[in-house]
C-alpha cells in the first residue's frame, strides 16, 4: 500500500508506530546533519526527519527533493523536540527509514502555500496546482459540506432528488442561452438550461410534490465576481403551498446550513421587507443590513433654496456617516471622484460636516444657511461629529448611486464584517418591469410567476403596479436565492404571456407544452432556487465565487487552463451544417 495514514492524521498517541506516508513535498530545510521535509496531502502536513547518523545516502537523497515531488516514506513516529502547535501534527515527526520518489516535479510557477505569489490569471492557468493550497482546499471543503447538509435537510423534509435534461429548448426570456447544434436534426439547436424552471413545474403536475436538485445552470451573460457562465443551483419546488410555506421551509434549511457548516445560529425569524421598502431605504433589492446608513428623502429640506441641482431633481437622497466629520478635503474629493466613475455615474457629491462645536461646513454653503443645515441634520438624525452625504437626480438612478456609495462607505468604515451574517426576506416584488429598449414589459423574475390575486385586475389597466408572489433571500448585500408562487392556470398563464408581448401563436410555440400540462390537473405550486456558489462564498466571507468552484472561468468566460472556448475543425462544422462568419469591427 502507498500509505497507512494521511499527512494530517498522526498524533502523540501514535509515537513508536511504524507508518507509511505518501504526498507532495511542501518544502525542505537543512539543519546541521539533519534534513527536514514537510510532506503535504489534502489532509494536512507532517514533518519528516532524515539524519546523516543513520543513513547518509538516504539523507543525500532527501536533500535532492524539489518542491511538489510526489514521494512515499516509511519510518517511525517520534515526539518532536521543537513542537509546532500551529498544525495538528505539530507534536510529532517521522524518522524516515525508506524514501521512494513516485514522481519528480518541475518547479511550480507559483508558491503553493496559503500566501502565494501567483496572480489570479496564472493560478487559473494552473488551477490543478492552485487547488493544492490549503486556502483553496478549505473553500472546496466548505462547498462539499454545504451540498451534503443541503441533501440531508431536504431529504429529512421529504424532498425527492430528480434530474432534469441539459439539452432543452431555447426560450426568449431571461439572459442569453448557450445553444448546442444538433447533428441529427440539422439547422436546429438545443439550449443549455438557465434553470430547470419548466421541468420542475411539470414535475409538480406529475405529482412529485416536493422536488429538489443540485443542478448546473448556464447563462451567457457579462461576468463579474459573483457570476459565472456555468453555476450551480439548489433548485426546489413544492405542491399545495402558499408563500408562507416556502419561506418557512427554506428559512429552516438556511438555519440548518449555517449551524452545521459554520456553527452560526440565527435567533428568531428572519426579518422581512417589501421590495418597495428596500428600494426606498437602501436602493437595492438585496440590501446589506449589517449596518445602518439608511437613505433619507431630503426633498422637503433641500428644495426651493436656489440650488438648481436640487430644485430640478426628482429625488434628493441623504445618508449619514457617523463620526466622519473629521474627513479631510482630500478624502472628500476622492469620494466625489469615486461616485463620478462610469460604474456609479453620479455627476457630483454634496456633503455637510456637522462639527463637534455644533456648526456646519458644507460644499453648498452659498445656498444653505446654518439653520438650513441644522434642518438637514434634524431630518437625517445626524449628530455632532457626523458627515451627511447627498446625491440627487432621477429616482431610480440616484437610488442606485446612493446604494453604491453606502456600500463603499460601509467597506471604508469596516462595517461589513464578513463573519457577521444578516439575512433578510425581500417580498412583494413587481411582477413586470418596463424595458425602454424593447418598449414593452418584461417579467421581473420569469413568465411563470403568479401575480397577487388582488392585483390580477391591474394587468389590464396598470400592469406596472401588479405585485408578484415572489420573494428573495438576501444576506450581506448578496441575493442568495429567489423564487415565487407559480401560475398553474392555463388562462392566467396565457394572459401573462400576452402582457409580455407574446402573440398566441408565439406563446404556444414556446410554452404550449406547459400550458397543455396545466389542463390535466396542475396543483398550486411554488419554489425557490439558491445559488450554491454564492451561498458558499457568503458563508466563507468572500465576495468572489471563483475560489469556491473547482475550475472557474475568467471575466471573459474563458477557461485559461484548457483554453476554452476554442474553434472546431471544418469536418465538425460540415457535419453540423454550420458556417462560421466573424464580424469585423
Amino acid at each position: 500500500m502507498y500509505r497507512t495514514h494521511t499527512c494530517g492524521e498522526l498524533r502523540l498517541s501514535d509515537v513508536g508506530n511504524e507508518v507509511t506516508l505518501s504526498g507532495w513535498v511542501q518544502r525542505t530545510r537543512e539543519m546541521g546533519g539533519m534534513t527536514f521535509v514537510d510532506l503535504r496531502d489534502r489532509y494536512g502536513i507532517t514533518q519528516l526527519a532524515f539524519s546523516t547518523e543513520g543513513n547518509e545516502e538516504l539523507n543525500q537523497k532527501a536533500r535532492k527533493l524539489g518542491r511538489e515531488f510526489v514521494i512515499q516514506v516509511k519510518g517511525k513516529v517520534i515526539e518532536r523536540s521543537s513542537k509546532n502547535m500551529t498544525i495538528p501534527t505539530g507534536e510529532i515527526e517521522i524518522i524516515v527509514a525508506e524514501l521512494n520518489i513516485l514522481n519528480a516535479a518541475k518547479t511550480p510557477p507559483f508558491t503553493i502555500e496559503n500566501e502565494t505569489d501567483g496572480g489570479e490569471e496564472q493560478r487559473m492557468k494552473y488551477r490543478y496546482l492552485d487547488i493544492r493550497r490549503k486556502a483553496v482546499l478549505d473553500k472546496l471543503r466548505l462547498r462539499n459540506k454545504v451540498s451534503l447538509e443541503t441533501r440531508k435537510y431536504l431529504d429529512s423534509v421529504d424532498f425527492m432528488d430528480v434530474e432534469t435534461p441539459y439539452l432543452i429548448k431555447s426560450t426568449p426570456e431571461g439572459a442569453r442561452d448557450f445553444v448546442v447544434p444538433s447533428r441529427m436534426n440539422q439547422g436546429e439547436f438545443y439550449a443549455l438550461p438557465q434553470s430547470p424552471q419548466t421541468f420542475k413545474q411539470l414535475l409538480m403536475v406529475s405529482g412529485i410534490d416536493k422536488y429538489y436538485q443540485i443542478v448546473r445552470c448556464f447563462r451567457d451573460e457579462d461576468l463579474r465576481a459573483d457570476r459565472q457562465p456555468e453555476f450551480t443551483q439548489i433548485d426546489c419546488e413544492m405542491s399545495f403551498v402558499e408563500q408562507e410555506d416556502i419561506l418557512n421551509t427554506f428559512e429552516g434549511m438556511v438555519k440548518h446550513l449555517f449551524k452545521s457548516c459554520r456553527d452560526v445560529e440565527f435567533e428568531g425569524d428572519f426579518p422581512r421587507m417589501t421590495y418597495a421598502e428596500a428600494m426606498e431605504t437602501y436602493g437595492s433589492d438585496k440590501p446589506d443590513i449589517r449596518f445602518g446608513m439608511e437613505f433619507k428623502n431630503m426633498n422637503s429640506v433641500t428644495k426651493d433654496k436656489g440650488f438648481k441641482i436640487f430644485d430640478e431633481a426628482e429625488l434628493v437622497l441623504g445618508i449619514v456617516a457617523n463620526e466622519c466629520a473629521v474627513y479631510t478635503r482630500k478624502q472628500l474629493d476622492a469620494l466625489t471622484k469615486w461616485v463620478q466613475r462610469p460604474q456609479v455615474g453620479a455627476k457630483g457629491l454634496v456633503y455637510a460636516k456637522y462639527n463637534d462645536d455644533g456648526t456646519f461646513k458644507s460644499s453648498v454653503d452659498k445656498f444653505y444657511s446654518q439653520e438650513d443645515l441644522q434642518a438637514w441634520a434634524d431630518h437625517t438624525g445626524a449628530k455632532p461629529g457626523d458627515l451627511i452625504f447627498i446625491l440627487s437626480g432621477d429616482t431610480d438612478k440616484v437610488r442606485s448611486q446612493m446604494n453604491d456609495l453606502r456600500l463603499h462607505m460601509g467597506d471604508e468604515l469596516g462595517l461589513r464584517n464578513p463573519n457577521e451574517f444578516k439575512p433578510l426576506w425581500v417580498i412583494d416584488f413587481p411582477l413586470l418591469e418596463w424595458d425602454e429598449d424593447s418598449n414593452r414589459f418584461h417579467a421581473m423574475h420569469h413568465p411563470f410567476t403568479s401575480p397577487k390575486a388582488e392585483d390580477v385586475a391591474l394587468l389590464e389597466t396598470d400592469p406596472g403596479k401588479v405585485r408578484a408572489n415572489a420573494y428573495d433571500l438576501a444576506m450581506n448585500g448578496v441575493e442568495l436565492g429567489g423564487g415565487s408562487i407559480r401560475i398553474h392556470d392555463k388562462s392566467l398563464q396565457a394572459l401573462m404571456l400576452k402582457h409580455l408581448g407574446f402573440t398566441e401563436e408565439e406563446a404556444n410555440k414556446q410554452f404550449g407544452f406547459l400550458m397543455d400540462a396545466f389542463e390535466f390537473g396542475a396543483p398550486p405550486h411554488g419554489g425557490i432556487a439558491f445559488g450554491l456558489d454564492r451561498l458558499t462564498a457568503t458563508m466563507g466571507g468572500s465576495d468572489s465565487i471563483r475560489d469556491y468552484i473547482a475550475f472557474p472561468k475568467n471575466n471573459s468566460g474563458r477557461d485559461v487552463m484548457i483554453d476554452a472556448p476554442a474553434t472546431i475543425d471544418n469536418e465538425q462544422l460540415k457535419e453540423l451544417a454550420l458556417k462560421v462568419e466573424i464580424e469585423k469591427e
